[in-house]
């Protein structure tokens, strides 16, 4: 069995019928996975390179999280910012690591001018993140990781009390840590540890790990940084022109 199968869309942006490709459930199964839930997966097939849903008419890319339809206003947004430099392509079929980057990128941007949700837009460049690391590209996954540290912290300020969202707490708590802000992370796992109205157990579970993990980082010497992950001029719309 073929480990990709064709499913069709409708854009939602030009009403165009299309077909993406996805990765069928069986072949979904991650070796391994990351503290931040970057799997990592045997087949060649990588389910995360076909997250993304691109319109080859008009170049609307979105995801199965990202809104549902769009305002006339929203598609003129995305047309003037992006569809309208769009010649047409088809990234329907097989997907290797650079066409997957080229089709979250794509969604980066796409989202960005229609005024997608903080949620989904933190979402899009985790994934980006995750895309550097499969390349080992250490200094590219950090910058991303900042990108969606800041968004993260952006839904938790905007929605993430009201919904006591204790996954999205710890992915806060998760990449300060790998972003070398250990300081805040220790903030961020001590509240979902202490927070009695948390009752997520694996969160609490993996938080207590992490939190673990700094001290012994600190007893090894490393340094705690000051906190300068949002530096002035460098922000992910500037990163995916």
């Amino acid at each position: 069995m073929e480990p990709l199968y064709q499913t069709k869309m409708n854009c939602i942006c030009c009403e165009t019928i299309f077909t993406t490709s996805r990765v069928r459930p069986s072949f979904k199964k991650a070796m391994s996975m990351d503290s931040d839930f970057c799997g990592f997966y045997r087949s060649d097939a990588n389910p995360d390179y076909y997250v993304v849903r691109v319109c080859p008419t008009c170049g609307f890319a979105t995801t199965e999280n990202g809104i549902q339809r769009l305002t006339e206003r929203q598609k003129k947004d995305y047309h003037a910012q992006i569809g309208s430099r769009w010649t047409m392509c088809d990234y329907g079929g097989e997907r290797d690591a650079a066409g997957a980057m080229k089709v979250y990128k794509l969604a980066l941007l796409s989202a960005q001018s229609i005024g997608e949700k903080q949620r989904v837009i933190a979402g899009i460049l985790h994934h980006i993140a995750w895309l550097y690391r499969y390349e080992s590209n250490q200094q590219e996954e950090q910058r991303f990781m900042r990108f969606a540290l800041q968004a993260y912290i952006k839904v938790y300020e905007e929605e993430g009390s009201e919904l006591n969202n204790a996954k999205l707490m710890y992915l806060i708590g998760e990449l300060n840590r790998r972003t070398g802000e250990l300081t805040e992370a220790v903030k961020w796992f001590s509240r979902i540890v202490g927070d009695k109205r948390i009752m997520d157990a694996a969160m609490i579970r993996k938080s207590r790990e992490q939190w673990q993990l700094i001290r012994e980082q600190l007893n090894n010497g490393q340094p705690v940084s000051s906190g300068d992950s949002d530096r002035a001029g460098d922000s992910p719309v500037q990163t995916t022109a």
